[in-house]
């Protein structure tokens, strides 16, 4: 019985992302980011509740990319498609150029199923953070957004952007700690410290901000990489 645990987290996590494709598509942003944060939840308790059971499986491995690719990255593409979709723009084609970071997710993951490098970092940007700047973004701001000129092409771009660091060959730090002292935690605590006034002042937006603050000072400190459990 035991062994079915961990699978049926992660199917909790493609439900997850699935109902937020569905607020997604139906323009409710807020409830659509709402439950890619709940599938990211689900998304690291299947893992974890493998190793503590020790089941896990190949099996388990590639359900979890499946799921993870609906939930962070078919789900948050369907964010940026709806809210493009709301501008109206003369090109038919331009919101489904949305979809595009779903496809770069898809390969991200099937990349880092491959990659044994990463330890205690991760080699492009992780696909659940992606999908939390994309959500948080246009839920947040969404309304800002709009008096921009020519925001939908922006938009565009900044996807595709997203869509390079998805599978570049960019070491990224993840908040994993050997030991809880400063020396040799210095950027991750630096990290932490800073996201608590971006959420205080920009709220849902801030969120947004924390995971471009995360790649530029992932970049800035060139951490070195290896092997990881979290794509």
């Amino acid at each position: 019985m035991k062994k079915h645990i961990p699978n049926t987290i992660t199917c909790c996590n493609l439900i997850s992302g699935c109902i937020a494709t569905y607020w997604a598509f139906l323009g409710d942003y807020v409830i659509a980011l709402l439950f890619i944060v709940i599938g990211a939840v689900f998304d690291f308790f299947d893992g974890m509740s493998a190793r503590l059971l020790g089941v896990s499986s190949p099996i388990g491995k590639e359900l979890d990319s499946l799921a993870d690719d609906i939930t962070f990255g078919f789900a948050p593409s369907a964010i940026l498609f709806s809210y493009l979709c709301s501008f109206h723009t003369e090109s038919v084609i331009l919101p489904f150029l949305a979809f595009i970071m779903a496809a770069f997710s898809a390969l991200r993951l099937a990349k880092f199923n491959l990659d044994e490098r990463q330890a205690l970092g991760f080699i492009g940007l992780p696909t659940p953070a992606n999908a939390l700047f994309w959500g948080s973004l246009i839920a947040g701001a969404g309304d800002d957004l709009e008096t921009i000129p020519y925001i939908p092409y922006i938009l565009l771009a900044a996807m595709l952007l997203s869509c390079y660091l998805l599978v570049a060959e960019i070491p990224m730090f993840a908040l994993k700690f050997k030991h809880w002292g400063w020396k040799g935690n210095e950027i991750k605590y630096i990290f932490i410290l800073s996201c608590i006034p971006l959420l205080l002042l920009l709220e849902v937006t801030g969120f947004a901000a924390i995971i471009a603050w995360y790649i530029l000072l992932s970049v800035a400190t060139k951490n070195p990489i290896k092997k990881s459990d979290s794509a």
